[in-house]
Protein backbone atom coordinates (compact mmCIF):
# COMPACT_ATOMS: atom_id res chain seq x y z
CA UNK A 1 0.00 0.00 0.00
CA UNK A 2 2.96 2.60 0.95
CA UNK A 3 4.96 1.30 -2.26
CA UNK A 4 1.38 2.08 -4.66
CA UNK A 5 0.89 5.13 -3.06
CA UNK A 6 4.51 6.27 -2.72
CA UNK A 7 4.48 5.65 -6.74
CA UNK A 8 1.50 7.66 -7.18
CA UNK A 9 2.94 10.36 -5.33
CA UNK A 10 5.64 10.22 -7.36
CA UNK A 11 4.38 10.23 -10.57
CA UNK A 12 1.99 13.30 -9.54
CA UNK A 13 5.36 14.81 -9.31
CA UNK A 14 6.84 13.97 -12.23
CA UNK A 15 3.59 15.29 -13.98
CA UNK A 16 3.89 18.68 -12.38
CA UNK A 17 7.14 19.00 -13.58
CA UNK A 18 6.66 18.25 -16.39
CA UNK A 19 3.33 20.78 -16.91
CA UNK A 20 6.14 23.36 -15.27
CA UNK A 21 8.74 22.34 -17.92
CA UNK A 22 6.36 23.24 -20.73
CA UNK A 23 5.09 25.88 -19.44
CA UNK A 24 8.58 27.54 -18.89
CA UNK A 25 9.27 26.58 -22.50
CA UNK A 26 6.20 28.72 -23.81
CA UNK A 27 7.14 31.76 -21.14
CA UNK A 28 11.12 31.85 -22.30
CA UNK A 29 8.89 31.60 -26.23
CA UNK A 30 7.06 34.77 -25.70
CA UNK A 31 9.75 36.35 -23.57
CA UNK A 32 12.25 36.04 -26.96
CA UNK A 33 9.71 37.41 -29.37
CA UNK A 34 10.06 40.78 -27.02
CA UNK A 35 13.04 43.05 -28.42
CA UNK A 36 12.90 44.70 -24.89
CA UNK A 37 12.30 41.56 -22.10
CA UNK A 38 14.51 41.57 -19.32
CA UNK A 39 16.57 38.55 -20.62
CA UNK A 40 20.17 37.83 -21.92
CA UNK A 41 20.21 36.56 -25.36
CA UNK A 42 22.55 35.82 -28.43
CA UNK A 43 21.10 35.18 -31.75
CA UNK A 44 22.85 34.29 -34.36
CA UNK A 45 20.08 35.14 -37.22
CA UNK A 46 21.17 33.76 -40.83
CA UNK A 47 19.99 35.44 -43.55
CA UNK A 48 19.96 33.83 -47.11
CA UNK A 49 19.36 36.64 -49.98
CA UNK A 50 18.90 34.80 -53.52
CA UNK A 51 18.61 36.37 -57.09
CA UNK A 52 20.95 39.22 -56.08
CA UNK A 53 22.71 40.96 -58.89
CA UNK A 54 22.02 40.28 -63.02
CA UNK A 55 23.71 36.74 -62.20
CA UNK A 56 20.73 35.88 -59.73
CA UNK A 57 24.06 35.35 -56.55
CA UNK A 58 23.21 34.94 -53.25
CA UNK A 59 24.16 36.83 -49.97
CA UNK A 60 24.72 35.43 -46.95
CA UNK A 61 24.53 38.13 -43.86
CA UNK A 62 24.64 36.36 -40.49
CA UNK A 63 23.97 39.02 -37.83
CA UNK A 64 25.55 38.41 -34.43
CA UNK A 65 23.18 39.99 -31.84
CA UNK A 66 23.86 40.41 -27.77
CA UNK A 67 20.50 41.44 -25.89
CA UNK A 68 22.06 42.38 -22.89
CA UNK A 69 19.26 44.09 -20.34
CA UNK A 70 20.61 46.24 -17.61
CA UNK A 71 17.68 47.17 -14.67
CA UNK A 72 18.08 50.60 -13.32
CA UNK A 73 15.21 50.28 -10.55
CA UNK A 74 12.34 47.95 -9.90
CA UNK A 75 10.40 50.60 -12.86
CA UNK A 76 12.94 50.56 -15.49
CA UNK A 77 15.27 48.59 -17.53
CA UNK A 78 18.24 50.22 -20.17
CA UNK A 79 17.91 47.04 -22.82
CA UNK A 80 20.89 47.00 -24.78
CA UNK A 81 20.94 45.28 -28.18
CA UNK A 82 23.92 45.35 -30.91
CA UNK A 83 23.90 43.67 -34.46
CA UNK A 84 27.40 42.20 -35.78
CA UNK A 85 27.26 41.42 -39.31
CA UNK A 86 29.57 38.82 -40.78
CA UNK A 87 28.73 39.25 -44.59
CA UNK A 88 29.92 37.09 -47.42
CA UNK A 89 28.97 39.11 -50.85
CA UNK A 90 29.98 37.84 -54.31
CA UNK A 91 30.84 40.57 -57.02
CA UNK A 92 27.49 41.71 -58.44
CA UNK A 93 28.26 43.32 -61.07
CA UNK A 94 31.56 43.55 -63.63
CA UNK A 95 34.49 44.57 -61.97
CA UNK A 96 33.18 44.09 -58.43
CA UNK A 97 35.21 41.85 -56.36
CA UNK A 98 33.66 39.20 -54.07
CA UNK A 99 33.55 40.57 -50.36
CA UNK A 100 33.41 38.69 -46.90
CA UNK A 101 34.21 40.06 -43.46
CA UNK A 102 32.60 42.44 -40.74
CA UNK A 103 29.99 44.75 -41.47
CA UNK A 104 29.35 48.37 -39.65
CA UNK A 105 28.39 47.17 -36.23
CA UNK A 106 25.03 48.87 -35.02
CA UNK A 107 24.43 49.20 -31.43
CA UNK A 108 21.09 50.43 -30.12
CA UNK A 109 20.25 51.33 -26.64
CA UNK A 110 16.15 51.24 -25.33
CA UNK A 111 14.32 52.60 -22.38
CA UNK A 112 11.56 50.41 -21.47
CA UNK A 113 9.57 49.85 -18.30
CA UNK A 114 9.86 46.73 -16.37
CA UNK A 115 6.99 45.30 -16.94
CA UNK A 116 6.71 41.94 -18.99
CA UNK A 117 2.27 41.87 -19.87
CA UNK A 118 0.35 43.49 -21.57
CA UNK A 119 1.31 46.33 -23.50
CA UNK A 120 4.67 46.81 -23.53
CA UNK A 121 7.13 49.73 -25.58
CA UNK A 122 10.38 51.24 -25.23
CA UNK A 123 12.42 54.10 -27.09
CA UNK A 124 16.06 54.65 -27.28
CA UNK A 125 18.86 55.61 -30.35
CA UNK A 126 20.42 53.57 -32.28
CA UNK A 127 23.51 53.98 -34.20
CA UNK A 128 25.68 52.60 -36.92
CA UNK A 129 29.76 52.52 -36.60
CA UNK A 130 31.75 51.90 -39.62
CA UNK A 131 33.39 49.01 -38.53
CA UNK A 132 33.52 47.30 -41.80
CA UNK A 133 36.75 45.29 -42.90
CA UNK A 134 35.87 45.61 -46.41
CA UNK A 135 34.91 48.62 -47.91
CA UNK A 136 32.21 47.26 -50.51
CA UNK A 137 29.85 45.79 -47.49
CA UNK A 138 30.25 49.07 -45.25
CA UNK A 139 28.38 52.49 -45.29
CA UNK A 140 31.61 54.63 -44.58
CA UNK A 141 29.66 57.07 -42.40
CA UNK A 142 28.71 57.37 -38.87
CA UNK A 143 25.33 57.17 -38.53
CA UNK A 144 22.45 57.70 -35.54
CA UNK A 145 19.27 58.05 -34.73
CA UNK A 146 16.18 57.46 -33.26
CA UNK A 147 14.41 53.56 -32.64
CA UNK A 148 11.22 51.86 -30.94
CA UNK A 149 9.86 49.20 -29.96
CA UNK A 150 5.64 48.76 -28.97
CA UNK A 151 4.26 44.99 -28.50
CA UNK A 152 1.16 44.05 -26.96
CA UNK A 153 1.19 39.90 -25.75
CA UNK A 154 -1.60 38.05 -24.75
CA UNK A 155 -2.82 34.91 -24.86
CA UNK A 156 -0.06 32.67 -27.23
CA UNK A 157 -0.10 36.07 -29.33
CA UNK A 158 3.00 38.78 -29.48
CA UNK A 159 2.65 41.27 -32.15
CA UNK A 160 4.01 44.42 -32.54
CA UNK A 161 6.89 46.34 -34.77
CA UNK A 162 10.28 47.78 -34.34
CA UNK A 163 11.39 50.69 -36.39
CA UNK A 164 14.11 53.12 -36.44
CA UNK A 165 15.56 56.11 -38.65
CA UNK A 166 18.98 57.17 -39.06
CA UNK A 167 21.09 59.73 -41.02
CA UNK A 168 24.43 60.15 -41.30
CA UNK A 169 26.85 62.36 -39.34
CA UNK A 170 30.14 62.29 -40.76
CA UNK A 171 32.04 59.88 -42.78
CA UNK A 172 34.37 59.26 -45.87
CA UNK A 173 32.29 58.94 -48.70
CA UNK A 174 30.41 60.89 -50.82
CA UNK A 175 26.97 58.94 -50.66
CA UNK A 176 24.90 60.27 -47.39
CA UNK A 177 22.62 57.62 -45.43
CA UNK A 178 18.89 58.20 -44.92
CA UNK A 179 17.78 54.27 -44.00
CA UNK A 180 14.21 53.59 -42.72
CA UNK A 181 13.63 50.18 -41.21
CA UNK A 182 10.69 49.17 -39.86
CA UNK A 183 10.70 45.15 -38.65
CA UNK A 184 6.38 44.02 -37.55
CA UNK A 185 6.21 40.64 -35.71
CA UNK A 186 3.28 38.69 -35.38
CA UNK A 187 4.04 35.12 -33.25
CA UNK A 188 1.36 32.59 -32.54
CA UNK A 189 3.26 30.47 -29.63
CA UNK A 190 1.94 26.76 -29.41
CA UNK A 191 2.38 23.88 -26.64
CA UNK A 192 6.16 22.68 -25.91
CA UNK A 193 7.83 25.55 -27.11
CA UNK A 194 6.58 25.82 -31.04
CA UNK A 195 5.67 28.98 -32.55
CA UNK A 196 4.85 30.35 -35.90
CA UNK A 197 6.03 33.56 -36.63
CA UNK A 198 6.50 35.99 -38.91
CA UNK A 199 8.61 38.95 -38.43
CA UNK A 200 9.71 40.57 -42.07
CA UNK A 201 12.46 43.81 -42.35
CA UNK A 202 11.03 46.40 -44.49
CA UNK A 203 13.73 49.05 -45.29
CA UNK A 204 13.57 52.15 -47.01
CA UNK A 205 17.25 53.67 -48.73
CA UNK A 206 16.03 57.00 -49.27
CA UNK A 207 19.72 57.90 -50.28
CA UNK A 208 19.54 55.57 -53.46
CA UNK A 209 18.71 57.06 -56.97
CA UNK A 210 16.08 56.36 -59.11
CA UNK A 211 13.18 55.53 -56.82
CA UNK A 212 14.89 52.29 -55.64
CA UNK A 213 13.97 52.87 -52.29
CA UNK A 214 12.00 49.97 -50.56
CA UNK A 215 12.63 46.56 -49.90
CA UNK A 216 9.68 44.81 -48.34
CA UNK A 217 9.55 40.86 -47.71
CA UNK A 218 6.35 38.81 -47.33
CA UNK A 219 6.54 35.27 -45.52
CA UNK A 220 6.31 33.57 -42.79
CA UNK A 221 7.36 30.08 -40.82
CA UNK A 222 8.06 28.21 -37.55
CA UNK A 223 10.13 28.29 -34.26
CA UNK A 224 10.85 26.39 -31.42
CA UNK A 225 12.32 26.76 -27.67
CA UNK A 226 14.38 23.59 -27.27
CA UNK A 227 16.43 22.81 -23.82
CA UNK A 228 19.80 21.01 -24.53
CA UNK A 229 22.28 19.50 -22.23
CA UNK A 230 22.14 18.40 -18.42
CA UNK A 231 21.88 21.60 -17.38
CA UNK A 232 18.70 22.21 -19.75
CA UNK A 233 20.30 25.16 -21.96
CA UNK A 234 17.34 27.19 -23.52
CA UNK A 235 18.33 27.48 -26.98
CA UNK A 236 15.86 29.23 -29.69
CA UNK A 237 15.66 27.81 -33.23
CA UNK A 238 13.30 29.22 -36.06
CA UNK A 239 13.24 28.75 -40.25
CA UNK A 240 11.37 31.62 -42.04
CA UNK A 241 11.07 32.28 -46.15
CA UNK A 242 10.34 35.84 -47.18
CA UNK A 243 9.54 36.64 -50.70
CA UNK A 244 10.72 40.55 -51.82
CA UNK A 245 7.15 41.44 -53.02
CA UNK A 246 8.76 45.22 -53.64
CA UNK A 247 12.91 45.33 -53.88
CA UNK A 248 15.37 47.79 -55.78
CA UNK A 249 16.60 46.69 -59.37
CA UNK A 250 19.03 43.74 -58.78
CA UNK A 251 17.97 43.36 -54.84
CA UNK A 252 17.36 39.83 -53.76
CA UNK A 253 14.13 38.22 -55.07
CA UNK A 254 13.45 36.19 -51.62
CA UNK A 255 15.69 35.49 -48.61
CA UNK A 256 15.41 32.31 -45.81
CA UNK A 257 16.36 33.20 -42.32
CA UNK A 258 17.68 30.46 -40.13
CA UNK A 259 18.08 31.24 -36.55
CA UNK A 260 19.30 29.75 -33.62
CA UNK A 261 19.61 32.06 -30.21
CA UNK A 262 21.21 30.79 -26.74
CA UNK A 263 19.32 32.88 -23.77
CA UNK A 264 19.96 32.96 -20.09
CA UNK A 265 17.18 33.65 -18.00
CA UNK A 266 17.79 35.34 -14.72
Amino acid sequence: MRQSVARLVGLFLLLAAAAHAEQSAEQLAKETQNPVANLISVPFQNNFNFGAGPDNEMIWIMNVQPVIPIPLNEDWNLITRTIVPIINQPGLAPGMDDAFGMGDINPSVFLSPASDKGFIWGVGVTSTIPTATVSAIGSGQWSMGPTGVALYMHGPWVVGALANQQWSMVGWRDTKVNALLIQPFVNYNLPDGWYLTSAPIITGNFSAGGGDHWTVPVGGGVGKLWRVGKIGLPINTQLVPFYNAVTPDFGPDWQLRFQFQFLFPR
